[in-house]
């Protein structure tokens, strides 16, 4: 069973984004996870390879102590599961379903199913722990 303390600190990450229509965009970077407040900040920085051009990224969380999973902006996202499975956020007319798998710990995977009418993705992420 994780708990939010679990998480603190650095995790490197590789991703790898199916579309639908069989176009694969892959990325890595880093993740940290920072005492922020009553949860830890989450903040993802890397680059990502669409159809041979790279760009850079970066993307901000707020996790608190019941795991629930907060928008920079404070908006709710979802609740992580403390044992793995899955979690729903729609975000009209988008259904994101994330299922989180910790059977590998300290390794770690988030596999995101996205659809809507007009997104239709498959997003695999891995993650591990940065060694000190």
């Amino acid at each position: 069973m994780r708990v939010l303390t679990d998480f603190e600190g650095a995790w490197q990450f590789e991703r790898e984004i199916t579309h639908a229509d069989g176009t694969v965009a892959r990325a890595r970077g880093m993740a940290q996870f920072t005492p922020d407040n009553d949860g830890l900040a989450y903040r993802e920085t890397g680059e990502i390879d669409v159809n041979g051009q790279v760009l850079t990224f970066e993307r901000a969380y707020q996790w608190q102590a019941d795991l629930s999973v907060h928008f920079d902006d404070g908006r709710y996202f979802h609740a992580v599961p403390p044992n793995g499975g899955q979690a729903t956020h729609f975000c009209d007319p988008d259904t994101y379903v994330v299922t989180y798998d910790f059977a590998d710990w300290p390794a770690w995977a988030a596999k995101w199913a996205v659809s809507g009418p007009k997104k239709d993705y498959v997003m695999r992420t891995r993650y591990s722990p940065v060694s000190a």
